[in-house]
C-alpha cells in the first residue's frame, strides 16, 4: 500500500481546529491519511469498535488499512465497515488507508478468486497501448470513489489499489497492469482523490519504479506507493525503489506480514507498516486568546504579588487565558495577578475539586492542561492534544523543560513513560484515558 509526494502533502493537510477544545480529528470529514509519520497495521476485516478503541489506547499503531472496495478482496463482507465506523475512527485520531483489491494482473496465479472478479485484460490493442486495461482501470477508480464517498471518505484522501505479485517478465501482463494503474490514477485525479498503489517490492513496485525512471511519459505514476517488503525493518527503505522515488513523503512500507498481535487483551491478525506521508510529523500553529503564548518549558506556581515577589507577566497572562478558555475568567488579559484573577483561580479550583487558594499551583497547571477530551496520544500524533500533554508534563516536572511543539516524538513517549511511572500507571508511553485522568487530577 502506498505513500506519496510533497505535492500530495498540500492536498492532504488537515483542517485546523475550530476551537481550543475541538481537535482537527473532530472534523466530520478530514482528509485521510494526511501528513503522518508513524506505525500502522492492516487487516482484511475491519475490526470491531471495541477492538479499535483498545488498540488505540494500548498499541503503537495510529494508522489502519481497510479494504473498502474490489471484487477480488477476500473480505467482501464487512459487517463493521459503515459510515459511522469511518467517522468514529477519524474523530478519534486514526489515519485510514482505504484499499481496493479489484482486477489483478492477467498472469497472476492466484486470481480470479471468484466467478465475478475478472483479471486485467492483457490484450495490447491495435496501437499497443492496452486500451482494455485502461478502461478497466478507469471503471475501478470510479467504483472505488463511489464506495469511498458512501463511507464518508472525502476528496483529497488517498485511495490505494492493491495489485498482488505477478510475473513481471511477461510483457503483456506487465504493460497491461501498468496501463490499468495509470488509468486508475488519472481517474482518481479527475474525481479529486489522491492515488496510491500497494504491491510487492520485487514485483509491482519495482515495475512502477522502472517505468517512472526509464519511460517517464508512458504511464501516469501513482502519487504514493505502499511497498510490501517483509524485512522486519520499520522504515520506508528498499533496494527495489531508487532513492529519489516517491520521496519525500510518498512511501509506506509493509515490513512484516500476517501474524497475530495482542494489545489490551485483543488479538488481531495483522500486517505491520511504517508510514512517512506528506510532511510527516507536523503540527499546525495554534492561537489562544488573540495571541497569548501558552508554550513554556516551565510552569511555576503563581500567587498575588508581595514584597519581593511579582509573578511574571507572561505567565499570569497565560493563566488568565487558560482560565478564560475554560469559562472561569472574563476579565482583561492584563498579566497582573489582581483580584479578578484570584477570584477566577478560586472558582476554577472549587469547580475542579482542588483546595481553594489564591495560589495557582503546579498541580493546577497540570490539571488545567489535562482538562478536555481524552483522545489517545502516541508516537505519530500531532496537534492540539499533543500540546496539552507537553504543557502538562512540563508543569508536572519542572526539570523537564521540553519544547512544546505539538509533535509526539519518541522523546515525548519517553517523558510520558516517566510520568506514568511516577503516578503508578503502566509505562506504555501512550496517553490513554487512565493517563488523562491522572493529568486532570493534577498528579505530579
Amino acid at each position: 500500500m502506498s505513500a506519496r509526494s510533497t505535492a500530495a502533502g498540500a492536498v492532504l493537510a488537515l483542517v485546523a481546529a475550530l476551537s481550543p477544545f475541538r481537535p482537527a480529528a473532530a472534523d466530520p470529514a478530514p482528509v485521510t491519511p494526511g501528513d503522518f509519520k508513524g506505525y500502522g497495521f492492516d487487516q482484511c476485516l475491519a475490526p470491531t469498535q471495541k477492538a479499535m478503541d483498545t488498540w488505540l489506547n494500548q498499541s503503537p499503531f495510529l494508522s489502519v488499512g481497510i479494504y473498502i472496495s474490489g471484487n477480488s478482496r477476500a473480505c467482501r463482507s464487512q459487517p463493521n465497515l459503515t459510515p459511522k465506523w469511518i467517522a468514529t475512527q477519524l474523530r478519534k485520531g486514526w489515519k485510514l488507508l482505504p484499499i481496493t483489491l479489484g482486477p489483478q494482473a492477467s498472469c497472476s496465479t492466484r486470481f480470479p478468486r471468484y466467478h465475478d472478479d475478472p483479471v486485467i485484460d492483457g490484450r495490447p490493442g491495435t496501437h499497443g497501448n492496452y486500451p482494455y486495461a485502461r478502461r478497466m482501470g478507469r471503471a475501478e477508480a470510479t467504483k472505488t470513489v463511489g464506495d469511498a464517498d458512501a463511507l464518508g471518505i472525502v476528496g483529497g484522501s488517498t485511495l490505494w489499489y492493491d495489485i498482488e505479485a505477478f510475473d513481471d517478465s511477461n510483457r503483456n501482463c506487465r504493460e497491461s497492469a501498468l496501463a490499468f494503474l495509470s488509468a486508475w490514477t488519472n481517474r482518481l485525479h479527475d474525481l479529486g482523490y489522491v492515488s496510491g498503489v500497494y504491491s510487492s517490492a520485487g514485483s509491482g513496485i519495482a515495475v512502477l519504479d522502472d517505468a517512472r525512471v526509464e519511460r517517464p511519459t508512458a504511464y501516469t505514476m501513482p502519487d504514493m506507493v505502499w511497498i510490501a517488503r517483509w524485512d522486519g525493518v520499520a522504515n520506508t527503505s528498499t533496494s527495489y525503489v531508487r532513492s529519489d522515488g516517491w520521496v519525500p513523503g510518498g512511501r509506506v512500507k509493509q515490513y512484516e506480514g500476517g501474524h497475530n498481535e495482542t494489545w489490551g487483551g485483543v488479538t488481531i491478525n495483522i500486517d505491520r507498516n511504517f508510514l512517512d506521508l506528506g510532511q510527516g510529523r507536523v503540527a499546525e500553529a495554534e492561537q489562544h486568546c488573540g495571541g497569548v503564548n501558552l508554550d513554556f518549558s516551565r510552569f511555576p506556581a503563581l500567587r498575588p504579588p508581595t514584597d519581593g515577589y511579582t509573578p511574571a507577566v507572561n505567565k499570569v497572562r497565560a493563566l488568565q487565558c487558560v482560565l478564560q478558555e475554560r469559562g472561569a475568567y472574563d476579565g482583561k488579559l492584563t498579566g497582573r495577578y489582581n483580584d479578578a484573577t484570584v477570584a477566577a483561580v478560586a472558582a476554577w479550583q472549587a469547580d475542579r475539586g482542588f483546595p481553594v487558594s489564591p495560589t495557582w499551583s503546579a498541580a493546577n497547571w497540570v490539571a488545567a492542561f489535562g482538562q478536555g477530551m481524552d483522545y489517545a496520544q502516541k508516537v505519530g500524533s500531532t496537534g492540539f492534544h499533543v500540546r496539552r500533554v507537553q504543557r502538562a508534563l512540563n508543569a508536572a516536572d519542572p526539570s523537564l523543560q521540553r519544547a512544546v511543539d505539538g509533535i509526539y516524538s519518541r522523546r515525548t513517549a519517553k517523558d510520558v513513560r516517566a510520568y506514568q511511572h511516577r503516578v503508578g500507571l503502566p509505562t506504555t508511553g501512550i496517553v490513554n484515558p487512565a493517563t488523562w485522568a491522572k493529568l486532570r487530577a493534577g498528579k505530579a
